[in-house]
C-alpha cells in the first residue's frame, strides 16, 4: 500500500528481456534520492504508480521484473527515462495523500497542460469504464501521484498542479497527447462492489 506522495524521481536505466519466452522484462532503476538502504529483496516500490517487487539491489539501483500483463495495461515501464518512486507505507507513516494500491486501473490521455500563473491546469481523458469512479474534489492517482480533481465532465477531469508537484514528480514534463497511469480511489471501488453485490449473486 502507498500514499501517492512521491519520495523521489528515479531513472529507468536498463530494460532486459526475460529468458522465459514471454515479453516480460527486468527493469534496472536508479533510485536517485529515494534512499534504498532499508529496502530488501521482496519489498514493494511503486514505479510510476505501478507496484513492483524488488528482485535485486546493487548500490543506488534496484531491479524489478515486469510481466507481460503489466506491460499491456500500463505506460512508462517500457523505455528508459524518469519515473516517480515511492516505497511501501509502514503502519506508523503519515498518510499525506490517499490510499493507493499500486494497481493501475487504466491509462488516460492528457488533453491539456496549460500554465495558470506558476501552476498548471492538467486535463485528462480517462477510459469510459473508469469515468463513473471519478468525482469532483475526489482523489485519483496519476502516474502514482495522489491528486485532487477540480472538475469532472463525463470521462474528462481536470486537476490543478502546484509548483511543488511539478518540481518533485515527473508530471512537470507532461504535454498534450501523453498517456498516464490512472488508479481510482479505493473507496469508490469498494462502494460499487457493496452496491452491486446482490446483482452479482
Amino acid at each position: 500500500m502507498f500514499s501517492g506522495i512521491i519520495a523521489a524521481v528515479g531513472q529507468i536505466t536498463r530494460l532486459s528481456p526475460r529468458n522465459d519466452g514471454t515479453p516480460a522484462v527486468r527493469l534496472t532503476v536508479d533510485a536517485g534520492g529515494l534512499g534504498i538502504d532499508d529496502v530488501a529483496v521482496g519489498d514493494s516500490i511503486a514505479c510510476g504508480g505501478v507496484c513492483l517487487t524488488v528482485v535485486d539491489k546493487r548500490g543506488p539501483c534496484f531491479c524489478a521484473d515486469v510481466s507481460p500483463e503489466t506491460l499491456s495495461c500500463t505506460v512508462g515501464l517500457d523505455a528508459p527515462g524518469p519515473i516517480n518512486l515511492e516505497k511501501a507505507l509502514r503502519l506508523a507513516d503519515l498518510l499525506g495523500g490517499h490510499l493507493v494500491s499500486g494497481h493501475v486501473d487504466g491509462v488516460g490521455e492528457v488533453l491539456r497542460f496549460d500554465p495558470v500563473g506558476d501552476n498548471r491546469l492538467l486535463e485528462i481523458r480517462a477510459p469510459e469504464a473508469l469515468a463513473r469512479y471519478i468525482a469532483r474534489k475526489g482523489s485519483i492517482a496519476v502516474d502514482g501521484v495522489s491528486l485532487t480533481t477540480n472538475s469532472v465532465d463525463g470521462a474528462r477531469f481536470s486537476i490543478n498542479l502546484i509548483p511543488h508537484t511539478l518540481e518533485a514528480t515527473t508530471l512537470g514534463g507532461l504535454q498534450a497527447g501523453r498517456r498516464v497511469n490512472l488508479e481510482i480511489d479505493l473507496i469508490a471501488r469498494y462502494c460499487e462492489r457493496l452496491l452491486n453485490y446482490r446483482d452479482d449473486a
